[in-house]
């Protein structure tokens, strides 16, 4: 390749030097005579002198530069201690005396050649800056095609929930002023009959007092309906809890059904623009764990082991490192899985093919072109891909990470489950493999998430802040 863009830049045929016998018109020069100082077109070259002294070179305007200005002798040699080109005089009596030293011709050849490699490494590189550039145009247009279908359904989406949540409120509202009004009308109907009874009261104790006031005592004992004016005991239970009835009726739960059920909906309904994912049910694969680490029964636990576990032998179990793999392995789709780290200060997390060594130091996680992980070590985390650590420029500030894979568009993404959810880094390359996720666990223990979905849990969120009116 360098030889082909050599020879696409040959050497130009006219300098810009001209003969110097050609006085009548100029003609482009070919060689240049150092030793006469002359520069000759090809006419006038066929005859000019051809012994020794007489060196020929490209044309050229500066014979002083082809010349010691020691010994004001031709340069014909070039001393490889020194770096300089020197006449015969210097490689023999001069400064450079008892130095190596070569003909121009061949060190010429020797730097062309260095400059060959030189070139072949330039290409190389520009081929490659030229792969990222369009790497990231694709990715520019990419991105630019999800953004303008991200904001059409984004658009779609919030018309809806403007149309949704208005529905919502104005059944809300309707439900407040439905029942506000029942509640109205039951204090009413209830004060009406308190009202009646008020009275009937006020009757029966002016009735009483007329009674206390008789002076004769026949007349006292001989009133038949004194019964019937002390009985009330049984209508006084029946109000006192029509009234507590109606005092703690503020018709709270019914909105708050109301409002539960519409945003449940809603909720639902966002799915349908933009599908909400479903954690990834993770398990590690027992076979090839490492026989320093120990996995709980259930398969989500990883733990440091100072005692050799003994495990089975097994052609893809881990035999130099603590490190595990998941048994699932993805090749297509997205998924997500998170891991709690806050057990160990010193962890690898990520994912490989299945592919990857098991012996030596490059099978560990990012050591390898096959691996690609997330690395705490003490106080400082990087990302790691064939031996190559990046570090983050913060901490993780949760114990959760979440791995999270696009097989399609080739991406690995690690984040930090704080609040909110922070991107820490993501790999972009193309798969060639299914993917495993894999686990190295250098202290402590590390466990994988229990799965629970999302939309799982912004239910929950929305169903906590609506009981909450209720308090």
């Amino acid at each position: 390749m360098a030889e082909n863009f050599l020879s696409a830049h040959p050497d130009q045929k006219e300098s810009g030097v001209f003969c110097t016998h050609c006085v009548d018109s100029p003609v482009p020069a070919v060689r240049s005579c150092l030793h006469c100082e002359v520069s000759l077109c090809d006419k006038h070259l066929r005859v000019h002198k051809t012994s020794p002294e007489h060196v020929l070179c490209d044309p050229t305007l500066s014979m002083e530069s082809r010349k010691c200005s020691i010994h004001n002798k031709m340069l014909e040699y070039y001393c490889t201690e020194d770096g300089a080109c020197v006449c015969v005089s210097c490689s023999l009596a001069g400064e450079h005396r008892g130095h190596q030293v070569e003909m121009l011709e061949d060190a010429s050849g020797k730097k062309k050649e260095t400059l060959r490699n030189v070139l072949q490494k330039l290409l190389t590189k520009r081929e490659e800056t030229e792969e990222r550039v369009q790497s990231l145009q694709e990715h520019s247009w990419k991105v630019e095609e999800e953004a303008a279908g991200d904001t059409e359904r984004v658009t779609a989406l919030f018309e809806d929930l403007r149309r949704r949540l208005e529905d919502l409120e104005k059944r809300v509202l309707e439900e407040i002023s439905g029942r506000a009004e029942r509640v109205f009308i039951s204090i009413l109907d209830f004060t009406r009959d308190l009202e009646i009874k008020k009275e009937e009261l006020s009757r029966k104790m002016c009735h009483i007092e007329e009674l206390c006031n008789v002076t004769d005592p026949l007349t006292v004992l001989q009133e038949s309906d004194t019964g019937d004016l002390c009985d009330t005991e049984d209508g006084d239970n029946e109000d006192r809890e029509r009234h507590e009835e109606l005092l703690h009726d503020g018709g709270g739960l019914g909105v708050v059904g109301v409002l539960h059920t519409g945003l449940s909906d809603i909720i639902t309904k966002v799915n349908v623009y933009f599908p909400i994912r479903e954690s990834s049910d993770i398990l590690m694969d027992v076979n090839t764990a490492g026989n320093e680490l120990q996995i709980s029964e259930h398969r989500k636990t990883a733990s440091r082991s100072y005692i050799d576990q003994n495990h089975p032998e097994k052609p893809e179990r881990s035999q130099d490192c603590p490190q595990v793999l998941s048994s699932q392995s993805f090749s297509s789709g997205r998924h997500y899985w998170d891991v709690d780290v806050g057990g160990s200060d010193e962890w690898v997390v990520g994912m490989c093919y299945p592919s990857i060594e098991r012996r030596g130091r490059k099978s560990e996680i990012g050591k390898n072109k096959k691996s690609w992980g997330l690395d705490r070590s003490g106080n400082q985390y990087f990302v790691i891909h064939d031996s190559k650590d990046i570090p983050l420029p913060t901490n993780l500030s949760s114990n959760r990470v979440r791995i999270d894979l696009d097989y399609e568009a080739g991406r690995i993404s690690f984040y930090d489950l704080c609040v909110p959810i922070r991107h820490l880094n993501t790999f972009t390359t193309t798969f060639t493999e299914p993917l495993h996720a894999v686990f190295n666990v250098l202290k402590g223990c590390i466990k994988i998430c229990e799965e629970r979905s999302e939309n799982a849990q912004s239910l929950v969120t929305s169903q906590e802040w609506v009981m909450g009116m209720d308090h």
